[in-house]
């Protein structure tokens, strides 16, 4: 009996592993064939909460994890990039989107997993094409689900004679609360509302539950797997912590819903199973897909509801800074291209004003060393990005109107400007991979050369900050301060590397924390001319 005991153990948990890796990498292979834009396709297509849903859906497909999707949004809803009803609307699509995988389950094809699993592992092996590779991921990770699912199958299937599980099972028939319970609490463990909903199908195809205790579990299921978001919202903004909250209220309010109409749903299901003949396994997909998709009809309408209610549990203003573009009316460039070029200027010095933070979040971290900064400085260099790439859009836009000379120049000047503070994110970014690689790699910088790095890191920032003054007020006697601390700078840089010269020939310091240190005021170096290029703009104007 023990080593029954062990077997069903070991193939339970063993299939699960197999399982949730298969799920992962196909998921991670689909996201490689997406080209990585699932990012863009969240922050471009969620204008309104229909479009939100739609693109919920799509991500969510693609990666194969509801969870993922949330946690994508929760991190788009703390950079700025979305609002809290656009996210409410992803997230509803992310929980329609997620019931795609329980499809595939339905789809009985456990016998072909090894045969999967092989073609994906000779298009992984044999092949250099990346798209072919990343087909063969697909196809392996197709292949390990299905074969984890086949070893839980045959681990569950010991259960049937135990007695303390079937009076569980009678309990939960009896008790719709208790199944809402422990699918919520296995979900919550497992962190994959697709295992959950596959290890159902599977009690429900060998006729372990039946539909009265397998439709509460499916609801818990749903509640379950928003502990993810929940986590990842923990420490992040209120924005975050509020779209974290909505995926909570959002299926406790269907799983509300859903308990009450229980009797009616049940025969809802049982007809669906017998007028299209489905297996337990589909039938359960369906149940699941319907629970999701009426889900979301009914609570669409109420999704600026939804908002305040969550604005009124998780109170408090939020910091965050609005990184999308703020001033890029498209409506001045056609009547008044002077207008719109002072509209871009607006839009620049924000970029400025982000340029600056970004410099002085590398610096916390250089410090500190807590990813909290590097987080923020990361999500301050996608801003910076964003927000270059719509200011350039928006003037080049601007130079197709009959500008007069004046214009014409100063157009140049806010596009050469664009350039320089995009190029200054560019080279926070490489200081944070420098730390990144010190941290990783262990490399120990001393306090003197810390306090060299500090030095000439406050120089940079008030550089920089003057040269987005002295855009912002067109001051020339700031703009001349700028290019004399730029002097001091690239004095100092030179005098940095002698210091470090003679520290690496005393052999206070390693070669690896030479690299680190030469390429980080190599950076800040270049960060100065930028904030000069900005300056020099300014004095061009007269």
């Amino acid at each position: 009996m023990d080593l029954n005991w062990q077997q069903m153990l070991f193939e339970f948990l063993g299939g699960l592993g197999v399982f949730l890796f298969g799920i992962k990498y196909m998921g991670d292979g689909l996201q490689k064939s997406a080209g990585d834009r699932l990012r863009d396709i969240l922050d471009r297509f969620t204008t309104n909460p229909f479009m939100g849903v739609l693109a919920g859906i799509i991500v969510t497909v693609l990666i194969q994890s509801s969870s993922g999707t949330t946690v994508l949004t929760v991190g788009l809803v703390s950079a700025g990039f979305m609002t809290l009803r656009q996210a409410i609307g992803v997230i509803m699509g992310a929980n329609i989107g997620t019931t795609v995988t329980a499809f595939i389950i339905g789809f009985d094809i456990g016998a072909y997993a090894l045969p999967i699993i092989a073609l994906g592992t000779f298009l992984l092996f044999f092949f250099k094409n990346k798209n072919v590779q990343s087909l063969g991921q697909i196809a392996f990770g197709f292949g390990a689900l299905f074969y984890g699912l086949e070893l839980m199958s045959s681990g569950m299937k010991p259960l049937r004679s135990l007695e303390a599980f079937t009076d569980l099972t009678v309990s939960m028939s009896s008790n719709p609360l208790l199944g809402v319970v422990i699918g919520t609490v296995f979900t919550v463990i497992v962190q994959s509302s697709s295992a959950t909903i596959g290890i159902l199908q599977e009690l429900f195809g060998q006729g372990l539950l039946d539909i009265n205790a397998a439709l509460p579990v499916l609801f818990g299921d749903n509640i379950g797997t928003t502990i993810t978001a929940v986590l990842a919202s923990i420490g992040a903004s209120v924005a975050a912590r509020r779209a974290a909250a909505t995926h909570v209220l959002f299926n406790l309010i269907g799983t509300t819903i859903f308990l009450i109409a229980l009797p009616l749903f049940e025969k809802l299901v049982l007809f669906l199973q017998t007028q299209f003949n489905l297996n337990p396994e589909m039938t359960i997909a369906f149940a699941h897909g319907t629970f999701n998709l009426t889900n979301t009809i009914i609570q669409f309408p109420f999704i600026a509801m939804l908002a305040v209610i969550v604005t009124k549990l998780i109170p408090g203003e939020d910091s965050l800074v609005e990184y999308k573009a703020k001033h890029l009316d498209p409506i001045f460039i056609e009547q008044s291209p002077s207008i719109a070029l002072g509209q871009a200027k607006e839009e620049i010095l924000r970029m400025g004003s982000f340029a600056v933070k970004g410099l002085e979040e590398t610096n916390e971290y250089l410090k500190t060393k807590q990813s909290k900064h590097s987080d923020a400085a990361y999500q301050i260099e996608d801003a910076i990005n964003n927000l270059d790439k719509k200011i350039t859009d928006y003037l080049v836009d601007i130079s197709a109107t009959s500008l007069s000379g004046p214009e014409s120049e100063k157009h140049s000047i806010l596009m050469d400007t664009v350039r320089d503070i995009e190029r200054i994110g560019d080279h926070f970014e490489n200081i944070i991979e420098l730390v990144e690689y010190q941290l990783s790699n262990k490399v120990k910088i001393t306090s003197d050369a810390m306090d060299d790095l500090e030095g000439m890191f406050s120089l940079t920032i008030e550089t920089v900050q003057k040269a987005v003054n002295a855009l912002d007020t067109n001051d020339h006697n700031l703009a001349r301060e700028v290019a004399e601390k730029e002097d001091l700078i690239d004095k100092m840089e030179r005098k940095l590397r002698k210091k470090h010269i003679l520290r690496l020939n005393e052999g206070q310091c390693s070669g690896q924390a030479g690299i680190v240190f030469v390429d980080i005021i190599s950076n800040l170096e270049r960060i100065g001319d930028h904030a000069v290029n900005i300056a020099e703009a300014v004095l061009g104007v007269e």
